[in-house]
């Protein structure tokens, strides 16, 4: 039997680019989604033809108890993952005296709070299974050094870090290798309107990172030759930081 990968946010993006990665190296897939089904049925339909099977579970990472049940039965009816991608977050920007407590809220509850909501149901029953296993975070390089307009989203990445290099320590005798990925500035729906003289001034590369990019970083943190590399942010940034 295949071992199976959590993706969640994999409707599009990065997401999708991990997903389709861990597929490609042989893995077996849960492809999560919050609202865009169809992009999720479009990353099981493209994970088919790398021969993954896929089961695809909706739900809003921000809600616990909901977060809980779907992955719970899941996990019933398919057995426990081996690897589980956090992805999936949300930001609302704004200089710091114009986000209102419903931005914050939005921001930390979904991008924070979702990292205990996904992962609090699934690491005993990765430790119960004794095959090791891997935990990937995402979180930005905003979470590493602040970004102007995103004091809520920059809070809720570098809160990922700390979690992320405490559960590794938990896990690590576990043989769960827990590990965060922090993107710069990558194509997507998020950075599609940022100005060409921003990034050719603030990348060395002098271009966006691409999706696929993140995901072959994924996709070797999942495998067998990443299994002593715990306790690490690596970020994918051109050269940003």
């Amino acid at each position: 039997m295949k071992k199976r990968v959590l993706v969640t946010g994999a409707s599009k993006g990065i997401g999708r680019a991990i997903a389709l990665a861990a597929a490609e190296n042989g893995f077996d897939l849960a492809i999560h989604y919050n609202k865009d089904i169809k992009g999720a049925e479009e990353t099981a339909a493209l994970a088919a033809e790398l021969g993954a099977s896929s089961s695809i579970l909706g739900f809003d990472i921000s809600d616990r108890d909901k977060c809980e049940k779907i992955l719970t039965e899941d996990m019933d009816k398919l057995g426990t993952y081996y690897g589980v991608v956090c992805n999936a977050g949300v930001s609302s920007d704004n200089a710091f005296p114009s986000i209102t407590s419903e931005d914050w809220d939005y921001v930390v509850h979904t991008n924070l709070d979702g990292f205990y909501n996904v992962l609090h149901p699934l690491v005993m029953p990765m430790v119960r299974a004794k095959k090791g296993g891997r935990i990937i975070t995402l979180s930005s390089v905003s979470g590493i050094i602040g970004n102007r307009g995103q004091v809520n989203y920059s809070a809720s990445k570098a809160g990922i870090i700390g979690a992320t290099k405490a559960l590794a320590v938990e896990l690590g005798k576990r043989k769960i290798t827990v590990n965060c990925i922090a993107p710069g500035v990558i194509e997507s729906d998020m950075t599609k309107d940022i100005p060409w003289d921003h990034i050719s001034s603030s990348v060395p590369l002098r271009r966006m990172g691409k999706p696929e990019e993140v995901g072959s970083l994924a996709a070797f943190l999942l495998s067998d030759g990443a299994s002593y590399i715990s306790r690490q942010v690596i970020s994918v940034n051109g050269g940003m930081i």
